[in-house]
């Protein structure tokens, strides 16, 4: 017996889903339904197949059903029915649905579930390709179940003998609501739509960065592994304009509470800037690490006012090292990196930078900071798990002040390897950074996240520091109090779309965030504000609720 929890939804990527759908597409539309002549082989190719997107549904490597979409031009309904688009409903994206096919061992009872589940998924990509309107030649056999479903017959039936069928169509609206009520209720592990992904991290990963981290793990003292390390740390300190760059086995966090631990070797006090969730971290830090130091703060989305900077500082002179958020991920607000370096310049301080979320994603130059913290993950578009600190100077390692882990001086008497280092997360860090335009990268991230808020705002979505210096791949909305944050993430994922929503600072604020630090294309983020206008109508003003074709 078979287990119907077992059942998998997904995209088709494998050779052999491949294989199976050929042999299903035989069985249903030449032996069951004779459409097409037999063959030998037992197996029918379909001749739009390389342009087709297949939604699946399997238990292990067994084919359950299927269905084919695609939204090329003409359609097959085109060569059947003359001036098609006299028969549907105007200003939609039209896709075209088939081969939907469910192997005859699953239907009945079980036959609902899986049909359930290949609607939902192609409710999901109805969503993220911008498809509002679906056609499909639904066999006559099957006619009461399409209507049932919410297809729309149109135009005379088309096809002969036994194979014949009626042009019918479905909105994307029609199937929001069940499938939703699916996506709720089906296991997790049920369901692997390709969704898009909006997060700070883990960002999307390119293809040769995944291939990289899958290669087989190798010792950290192999020659090949130094080798890669070696180039990776040049190449990080040649895209800041850092002497030197120490790699660490943790998150941003790590290289943080290491930029801390170096602190604690410096006399006199310090000042923490913080204009939202990150720099606060960086004081909790730094209390923890048990520095002498005072903090300055701004409300969070507010630049700091520099000229109050300057008089605490000024009435101090006892301030030794200065350390707030280059961006500060919660808002998006970039700190002006050329007033911290002035105000370092002029009070003799040590400026310490947390780079996480600009690190990749603007152009950065350290020329003049003492210490900065990155990560792997979001603008590099690495795996998380790598946790970087760059500086200029030459660093002694203290044993007798400082954890073997958070000693940076260490790292370098160890030529930057001391301990256990995953080959896998370097592998994928050196691909993510060598052989990129990085001007280029910095230029299409300005443009397109420039598009979003400019799209944002038009549907009347309010963002968090727009007036301010931000950066383009950090995107905040405070949405009203007619809707929930949570409940916005949660639907956006439902359709698709990963945003940064979970956090307890972002439902605390009831935030969502954008982020497109990882790969993003410009068609998904036109998708994502489509979607996000359809779930949050609340949130727009009254001339602009109604969707735009």
């Amino acid at each position: 017996m078979r287990d119907e929890t077992a059942l998998v939804f997904k995209f088709a990527s494998e050779d052999w889903e491949f294989e199976a759908i050929h042999r299903l597409n035989y069985q249903t539309f030449v032996e069951e339904i004779p459409q097409h002549q037999r063959s030998p082989t037992h197996r029918l190719v379909d001749k739009f197949h390389a342009e087709n997107t297949y939604l699946i549904c399997c238990n292990g490597r067994q084919l359950v059903g299927m269905l084919a979409v695609r939204g090329q031009r003409p359609f097959s309904l085109d060569q059947k029915l003359p001036d098609l688009d006299t028969y549907l409903p105007a200003n939609r994206t039209v896709c075209e649905i088939r081969l939907l096919a469910i192997d005859r061992k699953y239907r009945g009872a079980r036959g609902g579930q899986v049909l359930a589940g290949i609607l939902a998924l192609l409710w999901q990509h109805g969503v993220e390709k911008g498809y509002d309107l679906a056609i499909i030649s639904g066999t006559t056999r099957q006619l009461k179940l399409y209507q049932h479903l919410g297809f729309v017959p149109f135009g005379p039936v088309v096809g002969t003998g036994e194979a014949q069928f009626q042009p019918m169509y479905v909105t994307l609206e029609t199937f929001e609501v069940t499938a939703r009520e699916f996506l709720r209720n089906s296991p997790a592990r049920s369901f692997q739509p390709s969704a898009v992904n909006f997060m700070p991290g883990p960002v999307a990963i390119r293809r040769e960065v995944r291939r990289a981290f899958e290669q087989a793990a190798e010792s950290h003292r192999g020659d090949v592994f130094m080798a890669d390390f070696q180039a990776v740390r040049r190449q990080l300190c040649e895209l800041v304009n850092a002497r030197y760059c120490q790699i660490m086995v943790g998150s941003g966090t790590l290289a943080n509470d290491a930029i801390g631990a170096q602190l604690t070797r410096e006399s006199g006090r310090g000042l923490v800037l913080s204009n939202g969730e990150f720099g606060a971290r960086l004081a909790d830090q730094a209390r923890r690490q048990q520095l002498d130091f005072e903090t300055l703060e701004r409300p969070w989305g507010e630049a700091f006012d520099w000229t109050a900077v300057r008089a605490r500082l000024k009435s101090r002179p006892d301030f030794r090292w200065l350390w707030t958020t280059h961006c500060e991920t919660s808002t998006g607000v970039v700190n002006d990196l050329a007033t911290l370096r002035a105000l370092a310049r002029e009070f003799d301080l040590k400026l310490c930078l947390d780079c996480i979320s600009s690190l990749g994603a603007i152009p950065i130059d350290l020329t003049g900071v003492f210490l900065a913290s990155g990560a792997s993950g979001k603008g590099l578009r690495a795996y998380p798990g790598l946790s970087l600190v760059f500086h200029h100077h030459e660093i002694q390692p203290a044993p007798d002040r400082l954890p073997r882990y958070l000693d940076l001086g260490y790292y370098t008497a160890q030529n930057g390897v001391p301990f256990t280092f995953s080959s896998n997360l370097l592998h994928a860090l050196h691909a993510a950074v060598k052989h990129v335009d990085w001007e280029k990268r910095f230029a299409g991230l300005t443009a397109l996240g420039s598009e979003l808020r400019r799209l944002l705002q038009e549907a009347g979505f309010t963002l968090i520091a727009d007036d301010l210096p931000h950066s383009p791949a950090v995107v905040t909305i405070a949405l009203p109090e007619t809707l929930n944050s949570v409940t916005v993430g949660r639907q956006m994922q439902e359709s698709g779309f990963l945003l940064s929503f979970n956090s307890e600072y972002l439902r605390r604020r009831n935030w969502i965030q954008v982020c497109l630090l990882g790969e993003c294309a410009r068609d998904k983020v036109l998708s994502l504000v489509k979607v996000l206008r359809r779930v949050c109508p609340q949130s727009l003003p009254e001339n602009l609720a109604a969707p735009h074709h």
